[in-house]
């Protein structure tokens, strides 16, 4: 089989499914050609994607970052200062810094702010006509939440949207921008992090800035600086990935209308079918490491300095762990999916998607039941990185 999964334009069907299938049979660590010259290993089983997650000592996400390109040295250095750019220690008293705000308590009294998101979002939809439900609904949510945490001026979201879509999605000629403007939001949207936290350290209140800039975790008081990519990190997760499980999850109950109509009539069922969603839709495709030292995953011998891509949207599908994975199945359990990532670096906002799109999901049917058509074919994302629709066209009829 011919293996391309580095262009963008593989993925614009959704994830390809044939050759991921094709690697985990045939060559689970599979050496990749790069366009810039060299290659990097990919890794399409499950077994082989958590056993890396697990090792950081081996596999380092500072090291090269999480992408696949190497960046210039300038731009490397800034993205490591971002969370999940960071390997032990540096990594641990800022992780257990956001974590302890993050609780399931703190998850439980932050629901009834969330639902009211959730119900402005729905009051302000447009029935009887064609929209995007991808901005129009999806969107909307993960926005307002992440920004109303972070007590962000309401007139801001648009600009924190904008600057997030240009760095998650800047291989799609619709979304985003030149290689310099990509930059260029990640530096305006980190400077806005850092004026933020500047104005509320030592001020007191209970949005997530100040208690994150006024603790101390390990001896370690998070600085202005250290917020303000953490700042990048938080919003640009808690929009794009959030959007994209909401608005997959919803066409794929629309595809299998028993499946909708089952959750419509007992929502209860949400929890294990939004994990199903999670599975399904893998909001990212991948991940990178690099080898700090000779190594080997499954027998393969690994150089250090190699670059190891983990495909979580081919682990997702594994048969070895998942029964009929191509099977759409909202009963599912257990499901250990790996949408979120795994080890020290699994995705801090987990439950805070997960809450959100069970939410999402009871206030939508809440106020359109089975109200809701497809007006048209999605259209997916240009990007190796980002899975999820840039355009979803429904039409909505509001519940009697």
């Amino acid at each position: 089989m011919d293996i391309d999964i580095y262009s963008p334009d593989s993925y614009t069907a959704g994830i390809p499914h044939a050759q991921f299938a094709w690697l985990r049979a045939n060559a689970p660590v599979y050496w990749h050609r790069h366009p810039d010259g060299g290659g990097y290993w990919v890794l399409s089983r499950h077994a082989d994607v958590t056993a890396v997650s697990r090792d950081f000592k081996t596999f380092s996400a500072q090291r090269g970052f999480v992408m696949v390109d190497d960046m210039p040295p300038d731009i490397l250095t800034m993205t490591q200062s971002q969370l999940l750019g960071m390997d032990p220690p540096q990594h641990g008293p800022i992780r257990r810094a956001v974590i302890s705000r993050f609780t399931s308590r703190m998850l439980a009294a932050l629901e009834p702010r969330v639902r009211d998101i959730a119900r402005g979002v729905m009051a302000a939809a447009r029935a009887g006509e064609p929209v995007n439900f991808v901005d129009d609904l999806a969107g909307d949510l993960p926005t307002a939440v992440i920004c109303s945490l972070l007590d962000i001026p309401e007139a801001m979201w648009p600009q924190i949207r904008r600057w997030s879509d240009l760095q998650t999605s800047g291989t799609d000629p619709d979304l985003g921008g030149t290689p310099e403007e990509v930059t260029q939001a990640s530096i305006e949207m980190g400077t806005y992090g850092f004026e933020l936290a500047s104005e509320r350290k030592g001020r007191g209140g209970d949005d997530l800035i100040t208690l994150l800039i006024d603790q101390e975790v390990d001896g370690h008081t998070v600085s202005e600086m250290e917020f303000a990519s953490l700042f990048v990190q938080l919003t640009v997760a808690g929009n794009e990935t959030t959007r994209s499980l909401i608005s997959s999850g919803m066409y794929a109950l629309l595809e299998r209308p028993a499946l909708y109509q089952q959750l419509l009539d007992d929502p209860t069922g949400l929890p294990l079918a939004v994990e199903e969603m999670l599975r399904w839709t893998c909001p990212l495709h991948y991940f990178r490491r690099t080898a700090t030292c000779d190594t080997e995953v499954a027998g393969q011998k690994i150089a250090e300095g190699d670059r190891v891509v983990m495909l979580y949207s081919s682990a997702n599908f594994d048969e070895a762990v998942f029964a009929s994975p191509l099977d759409f199945d909202i009963r599912r359990d257990p499901n250990p999916h790996l949408a979120f990532g795994h080890g020290i670096h699994l995705c801090l906002g987990a439950n805070l998607a997960r809450m959100e799109a069970r939410v999402f999901f009871e206030e939508f049917f809440r106020s359109f039941g089975s109200g809701i058509e497809l007006a048209g074919e999605p259209v997916f994302i240009r990007s190796n990185n980002i899975h999820g629709f840039k355009q979803m066209p429904v039409v909505l009829t509001r519940a009697a």
